[in-house]
């Protein structure tokens, strides 16, 4: 697995930041400008002619207009030359018509690279310049005539942009390509303004059509991704096009006379067009010429027919792109031509297709007219998908419509596949993309899973394991303004930092509406979204890679089964407002404390998820919850800290992150278990928690997260039939565990056998695959909490519920036990976590062995709370020693206390009893918290030479205070604390 490269998996897919800065390279910014004092006025009319442009530009909606610098001599050119960078040459023609060409050779020889256009002044130049044909050819790279509008600068500036651009647009962002074959200066100086003032203008309806759902990156994306257009004079040069750019072309616009093996042929327009239609290249035509008799020829070739001389010229060009290259809106038509319905954007293009009789179906599939509109609006893949298939391919008319609205739907994963895409009525949830319900950050959950979201997009799973698929659930995430929008109508900003109690929070918030523009996308996020759902908090700073804030807030799973919409969008509300209000609480507020905060600074977004599983039997859970980290700090064997760990159990997850009995191992090696087999039998998982289905009714103010949750034995679960592949069944005859649910009566073992150690599906692989390239991604030892549904008609998934680093990284300590002398040594460890040295801690608070009872530990929980509240109050920090797991919900297995009740607890130690063995199933959110707060955590077993507590010391020194269970020792001078976080090892040592 270490030999698994990101770099090789990672197949990066091209963001809209990316693509925005990587299209057209090449942009004309500044021009120099050759012309003379009064060509350049007789032209631009009075000094306006910057003015001009820049309203060109403007008018068209363009960025922005380059700038122009003019030259009135030869010799001033050359200097600026020298002095200054162009991206573009224009020499305007005087009465002196030798200047220009004598000035283009030379500029020629000194900078090549820069293009240079010739604008001829009328069309009576031509002939001249025409005499001169080699060294035009030679030295400027298109030569235009001066048509009355300054849109022949626009139109010459966009021609060297696309010329310069057009293979790099091509591959980066599968651009289309109009062909203009016109070797007639005078008609394409007439065509390319009138061409690109028409792209431009649909291509801003475009972006009009569809404002509310794109970026402004996107909308200079698709200004930036217009159709190219390639102007060639020769049949050779529009032959080479053809064949270079044939899944590309948009269209063919041609002259039927132009040259052809180097001579003038009058039919090399119709044998161009014959060519195309032999390459099967299936694109509308328009043949232009002089002759009308040429409209025949043209018929024959199913191609449109324009008259060169026709007085309407401008408006038979504007048509045929109208009516043939889905300019415009679409208007829907049926077979006698008659409009039936309109279009105008793509949203509303596909709701009329499901409807449109299916004659006007037909009609417009034979035409290619569908794929043609898509083409154009940039719908590229969309467009080339329904263009593979004729309308005979399709059985009935039926079948077609539905292929349509499937393309339709693979188009749109395609584009939207890993990204956060704002919501939008009748976008529907997927676990593709994440679904934006509110502007600003997505906050520290939302943000690890729009990475997660946005990475599985670009690893191809299903080649690392092809038996399962890796996903997010669906998800859509409220942003944090919507958060701030919530105080301010409220006017609550100067009532909730106040010292106000929680619970006085809690019932403004309830009582208070959400903005209503939110109210409104959450209704129409129900309309598609009929499962369970977990509200879960994303707080700012919440499992960020600085400062992670893991379980402080609130999560809730709602059933979302009501029969009514507006009961299930109450509830999702109020859900909503609570983990807003969640930040307000006590143990929210004794965690900004302790790491130095103001809770001013945090601001909520909400990450609204489908709950992964099924309903069995009005249960709704996943087969399998767990939690996977990519370090263990309690290996034994030969393994690794590095080889990380898993939990997992049956059912919500909730029985993992809360300590409860759950099976731990390693993925690395699925098959090693250090546990006997009456531990086995005895720790194995008996309960688990599901959404209760029949709970319609619920309260979740006074019952809180678990409104909807309910606890079952493990015996319903193998009822529901999901224990096949999970559980073991004990044989008492052969004293041995037997994979699966075997007729033979005995107790149920959860230690997914079948799965870890026959490899029955390759979970265990996964995660450590998982594990291994997610660590590489971040950059520091990570943990995923995930779910598994095999019950499903596909292969088995893996859903990745959320992702947050695990360690932060300080300077490494060496630890010498030998070094030290025995009698300074008040404790040392050597299986743990921990890093650094903290050299203020005066205080040991410790469980006293003597009072010890372990059905009491709940009573010791509220203890030591006591205790912590009185050192939060003297603001000092403290060690911890205790028997069993702390942060535990199982009170069998430990003292259950919340992180809140020992926040100013420094260094953290379990002890284990010969009457209480210490287990590893510490609580997934207590144990990243104490991760991320740097605090030691360390673990001693009964009788080993790996650790030691000096009770004897301690025990006849004066207490600061005894209570029932705890003693509290403080002393004058700071203990020095160690640890090693490479050895694990941990070291106290008494005052000098």
């Amino acid at each position: 697995m270490n030999r698994i490269e990101l770099s090789k998996l990672y197949k990066r897919t091209k963001s809209d930041r990316d693509i925005f800065h990587e299209l057209m390279p090449y942009k004309v910014k500044d021009i120099l400008l050759v012309a003379t004092y009064y060509d350049a006025y007789s032209i631009v009319r009075e000094g306006q002619f910057s003015d001009k442009i820049n309203g060109e530009y403007l008018q068209l909606n363009l960025y922005s207009a380059p700038r122009f610098v003019n030259a009135t001599t030869n010799e001033e050119a050359m200097e600026l030359l020298k002095e200054r960078h162009f991206d573009m040459i224009i020499i305007m023609t005087g009465m002196d018509k030798e200047q220009p060409l004598s000035l283009s050779q030379k500029i020629r020889k000194f900078k090549p690279e820069i293009p240079l256009v010739l604008l001829v002044n009328n069309n009576s130049d031509l002939a001249y310049f025409s005499q001169a044909s080699d060294i035009v050819k030679n030295n400027i790279d298109q030569v235009f005539v001066w048509n009355g509008s300054t849109r022949i600068f626009m139109a010459m500036i966009k021609y060297i942009e696309d010329k310069m651009n057009i293979e790099a647009d091509v591959k980066l962002g599968d651009v289309r390509v109009i062909l203009l074959v016109e070797d007639s200066v005078r008609y394409y100086s007439r065509y390319l303004p009138m061409l690109y003032t028409m792209i431009m203008k649909q291509t801003q309806n475009i972006i009009d059509d569809e404002d509310d759902n794109i970026s402004e990156t996107q909308k200079i994306i698709k200004v930036r991704a217009r159709p190219k257009i390639i102007l060639v004079s020769n049949y050779e040069a529009a032959q080479e096009v053809i064949d270079k750019y044939d899944e590309n072309l948009l269209c063919l616009i041609s002259d039927v006379r132009f040259p052809h093996n180097g001579v003038e042929d009058d039919q090399a327009g119709v044998k161009l067009i014959e060519y195309l239609r032999e390459q099967q290249v299936d694109v509308p035509v328009m043949m232009q010429s002089t002759e009308v008799a040429n409209a025949l020829k043209a018929s024959k070739l199913n191609a449109h027919f324009i008259n060169k001389n026709s007085d309407t010229l401008a408006t038979d060009v504007t048509n045929f792109l109208i009516d043939n290259l889905g300019f415009g809106n679409f208007i829907f038509r049926n077979p006698s031509g008659t409009k039936i319905a309109e279009a105008h954007s793509i949203e509303e293009f596909e709701e009329m297709l499901r409807t449109i009789p299916d004659e006007s179906l037909i009609y417009h599939a034979q035409k290619n007219a569908l794929s043609t509109w898509l083409m154009v609006r940039g719908e590229v893949y969309a467009a080339k998908l329904l263009r593979k298939h004729n309308v005979e391919d399709y059985k009935t008319v039926a079948e077609m419509r539905q292929y349509i609205m499937a393309v339709f739907e693979r188009s749109r994963l395609k584009q939207l596949n890993g990204r956060i895409i704002p919501f939008r009525k009748n976008l529907i949830p997927s676990n593709h993309y994440i679904l934006r319900l509110g502007k600003g950050s997505l906050g520290g959950k939302g943000r690890g899973l729009a990475f997660i979201s946005n990475f599985i997009s670009n690893v191809n799973f299903s080649n690392l394991i092809p038996e399962m698929k890796v996903r997010i659930p669906r998800t859509a995430v409220i942003g944090i303004e919507e958060f701030r929008n919530f105080l301010e109508i409220n006017d609550f900003e100067a009532k909730v930092y106040l010292e106000q109690s929680y619970e006085e929070i809690e019932e403004l918030f309830l009582a208070a509406p959400l903005p209503e523009k939110l109210s409104s996308k959450l209704y129409h996020f129900l309309e598609t979204t009929k499962v369970p759902i977990a509200v879960r908090s994303s707080g700012l700073f919440e499992d960020s890679l600085k400062q992670p804030f893991a379980g402080v807030y609130r999560t809730y799973l709602l059933s979302n089964n009501q029969m009514m919409i507006e009961e299930r969008l109450e509830k999702l509300e109020e859900a909503i407002k609570l983990v807003y209000a969640s930040i307000f609480t006590d143990t929210a507020r004794s965690y900004f404390k302790a790491v130095d905060y103001k809770i001013e600074e945090e601001q909520m977004a909400v990450v609204i998820q489908e709950v992964v599983g099924n309903n069995y039997n009005g249960k709704f859970y996943p087969t399998i919850s767990g939690v996977a980290q990519s370090y263990n700090y309690y290996p034994f064997s030969y393994m690794k800290p590095d080889d990380g760990f898993a939990v997992m159990a049956v059912g919500l997850g909730m029985a993992v992150v809360g300590g409860e009995p759950a099976h731990r191992f390693c993925p690395k090696y699925p098959k090693l278990d250090n546990k006997s087999l009456k531990d086995q039998i005895r720790d194995s998982q008996k309960y688990f928690y599901a959404i209760d289905m029949n709970r319609t009714s619920f309260n979740l103010e006074r019952d809180g997260e678990n409104a909807c949750i309910g606890k079952y034995t493990i015996k319903e679960a193998e009822e529901d039939g999901n224990l096949r592949l999970i559980a073991s069944t004990y044989d008492a005859q052969n004293d041995r565990l037997e994979p699966g649910i075997t007729a033979k009566y005995g107790p149920r073992v959860i230690d997914f056998a079948n799965i870890l150690k026959y490899n029955a599906l390759p979970v265990a692989k996964s995660l450590e695959l998982l594990l291994h390239i997610f660590k590489q991604a971040m950059g520091t030892p990570i943990e995923i909490e995930f779910s598994i549904d095999l019950d499903t008609k596909d292969r088995p998934t893996i859903y990745l519920l959320q992702i947050k680093p695990l360690l932060r990284q300080n300077d490494i300590l060496e630890i010498d036990l030998d070094s030290v002398s025995r009698d300074n040594i008040m404790m040392h460890a050597s299986n743990g976590m921990g890093n650094g040295e903290i050299e203020d801690i005066k205080d040991v608070i410790y469980v006293d062995l003597a009072k010890f009872d372990k059905l009491k530990t709940e009573d010791m929980a509220q203890e030591i709370s006591q205790l912590n509240d009185k050192m939060k109050k003297l603001d000092r920090n403290y060690i911890l020693v205790g028997p069993g797991r702390w942060g535990t919900r199982d009170k069998t297995t430990g003292i259950p206390v919340s992180w809140a009740s020992i926040s100013n607890a420094k260094v953290i130690v379990e002890q284990g009893l010969e009457n209480f063995p210490l287990d590893a199933s510490l609580g997934s959110h207590f144990f990243h918290n104490v991760i991320s707060m740097n605090v030691g955590y360390y673990s001693m077993q009964p009788n080993s030479d790996e650790g030691d507590f000096d009770y004897d010391t301690l025990d006849n020194m004066q207490a600061e205070e005894t209570i029932t269970y705890f003693r509290h020792i403080h002393f004058d001078k700071p203990l020095r604390v160690l640890m090693d976080g490479r050895s694990q090892k941990m070291l106290v040592t008494y005052p000098d």
